[in-house]
């Protein structure tokens, strides 16, 4: 990651599950899996891929740290555009197709 946030361990709520999926008895009755949950942003990042929890904490961490960057990343203006000559000018011929379809609905002279 070229840029890295800072985070305050006391920011930062840990806790530690058992992982479900394969994996045989070493996963399942090791809690492995970790969930981080940020506290000043309300983010919650979990990861469970691997049986070690250290590494599962170290992804944790990653993911919280890319979360944290897009939530800063500023998002650029949209640059408004016009239709383009032709595209108006073919609306406003359906349009017109419509106006005359709608005119012959006339009421009906009895």
């Amino acid at each position: 990651m070229a840029e890295e946030i800072h985070i305050d361990p006391k920011d930062m709520v840990v806790s530690l599950y058992r992982a479900s999926g394969a994996g045989g008895q070493k996963r399942n009755k090791t809690e492995s899996a970790v969930r981080i949950l940020h506290l000043p942003t309300g983010i919650i990042v979990t990861a469970s891929e691997s049986r070690s929890q250290l590494v599962n904490r170290q992804t944790a961490l990653e993911r919280l740290q890319q979360r944290l960057l897009a939530l800063n990343r500023r998002r650029k203006k949209r640059v408004a555009t016009r239709p383009t000559k032709g595209s108006r000018e073919k609306r406003l011929e359906k349009k017109k197709q419509r106006k005359g379809v709608k005119a012959g609905r006339g009421k009906v002279d009895y």
